[in-house]
């Protein structure tokens, strides 16, 4: 049964590079690591939401200073179309596995409901 389930998870990530989000995505990725001031600017972003994560995990409380450049840098984030469009481009992909995670789960949420 565990060799089937890879083969399908393998098939299904195969068909997920097969979709249009997923080519959306990556031609979004492309357009904006191809200049390098917001590809840095977004590596920037992301170890920021990591570090912010990871503390609050933790059970640390977030600096106020650490609170005011994190948003600093979203706002620059915010204003650069190339990460925009990556951002609606990740949500495409987000909303199609959200939709594959309901369809999967379902049967478990049948054994809770009835």
């Amino acid at each position: 049964m565990a060799d089937k389930m890879q083969d399908l998870s393998e098939q299904i990530a195969q068909a997920l590079q097969d979709t249009d989000q997923f080519k959306s995505l990556k031609t979004a990725f492309a357009a904006m690591k191809a200049d390098d001031d917001t590809y840095t600017l977004f590596k920037q972003f992301q170890q920021i939401q990591l570090d912010l994560q990871q503390k609050q995990m933790a059970g640390q409380q977030l600096t106020d200073d650490e609170m005011k450049n994190a948003r600093e840098v979203a706002d620059k984030v915010a204003k650069i179309d190339t990460i925009k469009a990556l951002m609606e481009a990740e949500r495409g992909v987000n909303d199609l596995l959200s939709n594959l995670n309901k369809m999967i789960t379902e049967p478990i949420q049948n054994i809770y409901q009835g």
